[in-house]
């Protein structure tokens, strides 16, 4: 079979077509509602506390050698 490309699997072809239509098979579930929940309110909420309570603590910018990097 001279002029051919490669054989290709077709388990692969399909699993190419699920990844590009994703979107058509998504549904909600308990775990896809968590997990949304999880990474769009908690992870944001705990790095913004974090940030607030570490509020002027940290000065990155303009240190020398042998500066500390706390300012409290």
């Amino acid at each position: 079979m001279a002029g051919h490309g490669p054989e290709v699997d077709p388990a692969l072809v399909k699993w190419n077509q699920m990844m590009i239509n994703r979107h058509k098979y998504f549904r909600w579930t308990p775990r896809t509602a968590g997990i949304t929940f999880a990474f769009m309110v908690v992870v944001p909420g705990m790095l913004g506390v974090a940030g607030y309570m570490t509020e002027g603590k940290w000065d990155m910018r303009g240190k020398r050698r042998g500066d500390l990097i706390s300012e409290f």
